[in-house]
């Protein structure tokens, strides 16, 4: 079953002579489920997409649709809320918010939410991601690889069916980049969650399901590797 279509989608930055096509019709679904990697050149569409995707920004053209549901077809505040409760977002640099420890930082998605922490799956997210121990710190207390993992928890708080990563290891030494890719696996396979990962590094890309190649705004390759 698929829960990700992409549809013709299209998205064009500036006006004029200076417009600049960043997606130009793409198209692909993704099942449930399946590890997708995500690469190309930069500047090639490869982040818009993701944001596309993760409703962070609207095309110009096409659909998304998460769940058979058209991501686009929500105002404001049901974007923001479908990103909050549908989607998992994790980024390079990691967007933490400096003021706010661990624990408040992966909790954030449900407190803005308003709804009540489940602590089980803080415990076991905390377990899962060895920050336990590290509850009470600051990002700045914390080094690249677990500033990371506490991004990964905080977009697995509210267990969404798909998570989208925008070169998550780009910013980590060798090490700490294998064992965010070997969480993030794990995520996957233990909760079944569909994972989507923009990235660089071919061995990564290596990792995946299916590997989806962007050149100037248009998929170059899809193939199923595994």
């Amino acid at each position: 079953m698929d829960i990700l279509k992409v549809e013709n989608l299209t998205k064009i930055y500036g006006k004029g002579e200076n417009s600049f096509k960043a997606l130009d019709n793409v198209s692909f679904s993704v099942k449930r489920g399946q590890f997708v990697a995500i690469v190309g050149p930069s500047g090639s569409g490869k982040s818009t997409l993701l944001h596309l995707i993760g409703g962070v920004d609207r095309p110009d053209g096409g659909h998304v649709y998460v769940d058979s549901n058209d991501v686009y077809a929500r105002n404001d505040t049901q974007l923001a809320i479908f990103r909050r409760r549908e989607v998992g977002l994790i980024y390079q640099f990691y967007n933490l918010i400096p003021v706010l420890n661990v624990v408040e930082n992966i909790t954030l998605p449900v407190l803005m939410d308003g709804r009540k922490v489940d602590e089980e799956r803080l415990e076991e997210l905390l377990t899962v991601l060895h920050l336990k121990g590290r509850e009470n710190h600051l990002p700045n207390q914390l080094s690249g690889g677990q500033q990371q993992r506490v991004s990964i928890g905080r977009a697995l708080m509210n267990d969404p069916a798909l998570l989208l990563a925008d070169e998550p290891t780009g910013n980590l030494d060798s090490a700490n980049s294998h064992e965010i890719m070997e969480l993030l696996k794990l995520s996957n396979k233990k909760y079944n969650q569909t994972l989507v990962v923009i990235t660089h590094d071919e061995n990564i890309a290596l990792q995946a399901d299916r590997i989806i190649e962007i050149s100037d705004g248009r998929i170059t390759r899809d193939e199923v590797i595994r």
